[in-house]
């Protein structure tokens, strides 16, 4: 039942991109991969019965033959390499166009109905989204491609070469009885015997090679976050914990490797054992009916050749075991992404609120709710209405929920109930304390999230020098990791240099100034009052002289949100 399910998952995984606006490209590679696939064991026929004319040229000591039969090997191995080569070009190819459709597809599913956020709240056991898309679905898509065209390629080497082994093979009595064919029966008994052992000895590599790729990513992960943390790390000395913990997690991958490296041990001592028995077991078979004169020297080497195909080809599990467990984990992270995304749709659809849109020009509240998500509330059913043209400052105590407040009127915040009405067509800006800042040229920085064409280069200039970073308006095209490059202060003027280029309806701003001194905060304030006349300004901060800045404002009082 559970192998089912498995099968239905990688099902849902695998089938969108062969019946997308893409199937007709994909399928045309894929028939043309398979169909190399098929002409290489054809082509593997051909050379199993070439071994036994060219052997039985040295038993005849026919010069001539033997000329002739180098020949014919030449022409063989010219079309086998062209056929081999274009196989693996073309495999590729269909392998670039399937992880291009299936990355887009995967990060247009966490990018939307800010997927990518909610999971952080609702679904903290998917570890390493990132991982995820950018490694895990170019190991789904290379041995997906790998293991199903080996498996092909071993059932039809298997219908070819069962004929020219059972004809090979002769009978053999056991006990009275005639067995016809006995070399295939040798070979099904061998394979599947090998086959039931390497999966009992091998089994646990599926499940270490799942972890292995957690604790790989977890890792990487905080070398990044090292990184872009440097400076605050470098200020606190905190250089040793950083260290602790990078050996801490490096240590786990270390760990999980070892026990991978004893399981593949384990395993790789029965392979070699098994595949070194198959090499020379069809000679001794075969041998006794070539020394009693009833098959001449080259039927020997065609038998051993035709046994190896076909003991290879029931062989295919064993052979691709490492594979097919690396496979499998990672198919096993890819269906716990796409569950992931699905429980966190769906716990949002049943957490959230109703906010839509109405006629009215004002930005209702109606018995709004907010929780923590492990349930504790912040805000009690309120009832409040912002009306256009008045600046409304919102304060309390840190950690009362100021900051959460706007999540949930920016929609972003799933713990809510309630309605929220907003103007029709109203645009909305948030500016967070920390502003989010893409890396690439100043242009796009300061034009986010819109797209930098909509704007001149005197716009963006003019934006820049209003804001105070009049230096760095000269060089738009200049590309950086610009929360590396900006100070805290820096980065919040360019987010007012966004507002200015956004003009918003509805600005919302939550302590988008705490890294200025007040009299900057009072000027850009201002500059926004002259610059954006039609802007409601919505603030959330401590400093009294925001006061000045607002006609109204609110205040949090345990969980309730007053007038003050």
């Amino acid at each position: 039942m559970q192998n089912t399910g498995f099968l239905r998952a990688f099902w849902a995984l695998t089938k969108p991109y062969w019946v997308s606006g893409e199937r007709v490209k994909a399928l045309t590679l894929l028939g043309t991969v398979v169909g190399l696939a098929l002409l290489m064991v054809w082509l593997e026929v051909q050379f199993n019965y070439w071994n036994r004319e060219f052997y039985n040229t040295f038993e005849n000591r026919d010069e001539a033959e033997f000329f002739r039969q180098l020949g014919m090997f030449a022409l063989l191995a010219l079309v086998w390499i062209i056929t081999a080569v274009y196989r693996l070009y073309f495999l590729q190819m269909l392998q670039i166009e399937w992880r291009t459709w299936l990355t887009n597809h995967f990060l247009a599913d966490w990018m939307k109905d800010q997927a990518h956020y909610r999971m952080q709240l609702l679904d903290r056991g998917t570890d390493n989204p990132d991982q995820r898309i950018a490694e895990d679905l170019r190991i789904f898509v290379e041995y997906t491609s790998d293991l199903a065209l080996g498996l092909l390629s071993a059932v039809v080497t298997l219908v070819s070469f069962v004929v020219i082994l059972w004809t090979l093979s002769g009978s053999l009595q056991v006990f009275g009885m005639d067995i016809p064919g006995y070399l295939v029966w040798v070979a099904l008994v061998y394979a599947i015997a090998g086959t039931f052992l390497t999966h009992f000895i091998g089994r646990k590599l599926i499940g270490l090679d799942f972890n292995q790729q957690r604790v790989e990513a977890d890792f990487r992960f905080s070398l990044v976050r090292l990184r872009e943390n440097s400076e605050g790390i470098a200020l606190y000395r905190g250089e040793a914990e950083e260290l602790g913990g990078l050996r801490g997690r490096f240590a786990a991958v270390i760990t999980n490797w070892w026990q991978i490296m004893y399981k593949r041990k384990q395993l790789g001592w029965f392979t070699s054992f098994y595949h070194q028995l198959a090499i020379i077991f069809p000679y001794i078979v075969v041998s006794p009916r070539f020394f009693s004169g009833q098959i001449p020297l080259g039927a020997i080497f065609q038998t051993a050749s035709a046994f190896g195909q076909v003991q290879g080809s029931l062989s295919w599990f064993i052979n691709a075991y490492t594979a097919f467990a690396q496979w499998k984990a990672t198919v096993d992270r890819l269906i716990g992404f796409v569950n992931s995304l699905e429980r966190v749709r769906v716990e949002a659809d049943r957490l959230d609120g109703d906010r839509v849109e109405g006629s009215a020009p004002s930005l209702v509240l109606e018995d709004l709710a907010i929780a923590l998500p492990r349930g504790e509330p912040l805000l009690a059913p309120t009832a409040l209405e912002l009306k256009p043209g008045e600046n409304v400052l919102v304060t309390g105590p840190s950690g009362a929920g100021k900051s959460t407040f706007f999540r949930a009127l920016s929609g972003i915040w799933p713990y809510w109930k309630g309605r929220i009405r907003l103007p029709h067509g109203a645009r909305l800006l948030f500016l967070p304390q920390k502003p989010y800042l893409p890396i690439g040229s100043l242009r796009r920085a300061v034009c986010y999230p819109e797209d930098p064409a909509r704007h001149s280069d005197d716009e963006v200039r003019r934006a820049l020098k209003q804001v105070g970073l009049e230096p760095l308006a000269a060089d738009l095209e200049r590309s950086e990791n610009w929360a590396q490059v900006l100070s805290g202060g820096e980065q919040q003027r360019l987010a007012f240099a966004r507002a200015l280029l956004t003009r918003p309806d509805w600005l919302f701003l939550d302590e988008a100034t705490a890294a200025l001194p007040e009299a900057e905060q009072d000027r850009l304030y201002r500059l926004m009052r002259e610059e954006l006349p039609r802007t409601t300004f919505v603030s959330v901060g401590h400093r009294d002289s925001l006061a000045a800045h607002h006609a109204r404002r609110l205040q949090w009082r345990g969980d309730a949100l007053v007038g003050a």
